[in-house]
This record gives C-alpha cells, sequence and structure tokens, in this order.
C-alpha cells in the first residue's frame, strides 16, 4: 500500500490551495496519508527560504497574482490578504496532530477546515474557538483543541526536523514511501500520475 507523508503549514495559502485533492489522489490509489504539521518560519530558517516580508516587491506581487489564479484554477475562493494573518501556526497544528492520534474524524476535512478558517473565512486559527469548530466540523472531539499539548508541541519539532532532513523546503510538501518529492499544490497531478504508474 502506497504511503505518503504530508508536510505544511497551518499558515500557508497554498496548502490552502490544495483543498481536499490529496485526499482524493490517495484514495483512487488506496494510499494512506500521515499529517505533518510544521512551523514554516523555522523551516525556511532552516532550508534557505526567504520569508514573505523579506521578498523583494516583485516577488510579492507576483505571488497575489499566482494565488488569484491558482485560487480560481481551484475553485476556491481566497483572501490573499487574510485579516488574522500572519498568527501564531502552533495550537491548530497541535490540534491536528492531537486528532490524527485520537482517530475518529476526517483528516483532508480538519486540515482544509483550518486553512480555509485563515484564508477564506477571515478567522484565526490561533484561537481556541476557531480550532474548537473545525474539530466538531470534521468530526472529532473538539475537546482535542486542548489535550495533548505536550506531545502536540514534541510532534511539531519532530516534524521540522524530519522535514529538513529530508528535503523538504517549502509547503505543502508530498514525499511517497519511495522517496519520490512534490512540492506544491500544483504538483498533485505529478504524484497522482506517479502513484496509478506504480499501480
Amino acid at each position: 500500500m502506497p504511503h505518503i507523508d504530508y508536510f505544511f503549514a497551518t499558515l500557508s495559502p497554498f496548502a490552502y490551495l490544495a483543498g481536499t485533492r490529496l485526499e482524493e489522489i490517495a484514495q483512487r490509489h488506496g494510499a494512506t496519508v500521515t499529517y505533518r504539521p510544521l512551523d514554516i518560519s523555522a523551516l525556511f530558517a532552516r532550508t534557505g527560504g526567504t520569508p514573505l516580508a523579506e521578498r523583494s516587491e516583485g516577488r510579492k506581487a507576483y505571488r497575489l497574482q499566482e494565488l488569484r489564479r491558482q485560487a480560481q484554477a481551484a475553485g476556491l475562493s481566497i483572501n490573499a490578504r487574510p485579516a488574522y494573518w500572519p498568527t501564531n501556526g502552533a495550537p491548530s497544528a497541535f490540534a491536528i496532530i492531537a486528532a490524527q492520534s485520537a482517530g475518529g474524524g476526517d483528516m483532508g476535512r480538519l486540515v482544509h477546515g483550518l486553512l480555509a478558517a485563515s484564508w477564506a473565512e477571515e478567522k484565526d486559527i490561533a484561537e481556541d474557538a476557531v480550532i474548537r469548530d473545525c474539530l466538531a466540523a470534521a468530526g472529532f472531539d473538539p475537546d482535542l483543541a486542548d489535550k495533548g499539548l505536550m506531545a502536540g508541541a514534541i510532534a511539531y519539532e519532530d516534524n521540522l526536523e524530519e522535514a529538513v532532513n529530508r528535503g523538504v523546503f517549502g509547503s505543502p510538501f508530498y514525499i511517497t514511501d519511495e522517496d519520490e518529492r512534490f512540492w506544491g499544490q500544483d504538483r498533485l497531478a505529478d504524484l497522482d500520475a506517479h502513484l496509478a504508474a506504480r499501480g
């Protein structure tokens, strides 16, 4: 059975633009997915990425156009300058880690729900109430927002270390059990084709 490690940041607009296509691809090919949320600022610092605030004006302008185009292509609404961004990504990441450990809900729906809350619904995903609502909407116990925080913090750091060690440098980033790497939501079709070729 194929497996995909999904490295992403809950602050990433491009992870939001992936929608639930990863889950659709995984289901189509009988693949399992491990969700590995991480600190994107720390990842950039470790892998040579440039934080948005430090990029040239031309790169910033291009990013805004690309977000608009990619959202249109994906059929998703987006506010490229959301009211509550950047925010603290750790609480939402800890909730994803806790939900994955607990099971019983829809992980794809949870992840997309949190990303959509930030990029389409003008909500602060560092707020407990927002996280609890997303957990409940995805079929998880909303109390997971406040459980396993120490374990979540450890896993969050471990995800960063594993990402760096495995060549991850952005979000979203998908790695198969064969170490085939795909960076960006615009490479999901390539991931799909790779899994199809595996049979």
